[in-house]
C-alpha cells in the first residue's frame, strides 16, 4: 500500500484569496465608512457594525472549515464543531452590546463623570 503525495498548493491559495478578499473588503469599510452604512442602525447597532460581525463570523467559519480540515468531515460533525461556537460568539456579542449601551446610557443620563 502505498500513498502519493497530494499537492494542497492550490488549497492554501484558495483560503489565502478568500481570506484576503474579506479581509480588504472589512478595511476599506473601515477606512472609507460609508454614510449610508455608519449612519444607518438595525437592532441598536449601525449597518456597518454589522456587516463586520457577518464578515468576522464568516472568515472564523471559513478558518474552523480549512484550517481544521472539517471539508473532509461529515456534516453532524462539522455542525457539533462550528455551531456551538457561532452560538457562542453570538451570544458573547449580545452580552457585551447590551451591558455597554445599558453603562453608556448611565454615564450619559447622570451626574457621573467620565473618567477613563
Amino acid at each position: 500500500m502505498s500513498h502519493a503525495h497530494v499537492s494542497n498548493t492550490k488549497r492554501i491559495w484558495t483560503v489565502f484569496g478568500f481570506l484576503s478578499v474579506i479581509t480588504i473588503v472589512e478595511v476599506f469599510f473601515g477606512i472609507v465608512k460609508p454614510e449610508i452604512l455608519h449612519m444607518n442602525s438595525f437592532l441598536g447597532l449601525t449597518l456597518l457594525n454589522w456587516i463586520f460581525i457577518i464578515l468576522t463570523l464568516v472568515k472564523a467559519y471559513f478558518i474552523v472549515y480549512a484550517f481544521m480540515h472539517m471539508e473532509g468531515e461529515k456534516t453532524a460533525l462539522r455542525n457539533a464543531v462550528v455551531l456551538p461556537l457561532i452560538f457562542l460568539v453570538i451570544y458573547l456579542l449580545f452580552i457585551l452590546l447590551t451591558e455597554g449601551h445599558y453603562i453608556f446610557g448611565v454615564f450619559k443620563n447622570s451626574t457621573i463623570k467620565w473618567n477613563f
